[in-house]
């Protein structure tokens, strides 16, 4: 009986010091964001780091928590829908995405200022319908590439906001081009569409702005908060 008890003690002793292991292992274990876009997720305008990419890395790192959460930035300045793609086609990449814990795709302001000729001045209504189509084409190649490359990370995928405030005919293309995201987002439970347009309404643009479409620090800050209070990374 003594035996019996003695071997029930040391059984019960390994299975604790078990479980305090997957414990520690799972409380150290790093987080991997993988954030794909253009400009706006490279961080333009932020003259101190990446916009709201550095944001999150900042808030999700904090001291004061057990959380640790490592970035790849693929932003790129200017690119497109396309662009994408082709990162997601390259090697380099492509064997990486099945270490995301969570992707963001930030991606269209220049899909829909390119397809109205390369600015904002004169809005050809034709043109942007004709180019939303084209780039939804390319946010679902690229949402089906990441859900079937990785089989466990939710997918961020940002909307767009009006980078001319008060103009109302952008307003209407861009309401449309957030709604058409929304329509791809809602295909599979694992993407989350986080909303931008409403962020800059009723603020004065020098104070958010460091160009006509690129946000500044305090900018960029309201996306990082968006995005927090929008997602939890856990």
């Amino acid at each position: 009986m003594k035996k019996l008890t003695g071997l029930l003690m040391i059984v019960l002793i390994i299975c604790f010091v078990v479980y305090e292991f997957q414990q520690a292992g799972a409380s150290n274990r790093v987080q991997r964001v993988m954030a794909f876009g253009d400009s706006l997720t490279y961080g333009k305008g932020d003259k101190h780091g990446e916009g709201y990419v550095k944001g999150l890395r900042e808030e999700l790192n904090n001291p004061e928590s057990d959380q640790k959460v490592s970035f790849w930035n693929y932003g790129i300045k200017g690119q497109e829908t396309d662009g994408v793609l082709e990162q997601l086609d390259d090697y380099r990449i492509h064997t990486k995405l099945d270490k995301a814990d969570t992707f963001i795709v930030y991606i269209g302001t220049n899909d829909f200022i390119n397809s109205n000729g390369g600015d904002l001045t004169e809005i050809n209504d034709r043109k942007i319908d004709e180019g939303k189509r084209e780039y939804i084409r390319h946010l679902k190649r690229i949402t089906e590439t990441l859900l079937k490359e990785n089989d466990k990370a939710d997918i961020l995928v940002v909307g767009l906001y009006n980078p001319i405030i008060g103009n109302r005919k952008i307003e209407k293309h861009i309401q449309d081009y957030n709604q058409s995201i929304k329509d791809v987002v809602k295909k599979d439970e694992r993407m989350v569409f986080i909303p931008t347009d409403d962020l800059f309404k009723k603020k004065k643009k020098a104070d958010y702005f460091s160009d006509e479409i690129h946000p500044n620090e305090k900018g960029y800050r309201l996306i990082t908060n968006r995005i927090l209070a929008s997602y939890d990374f856990k």
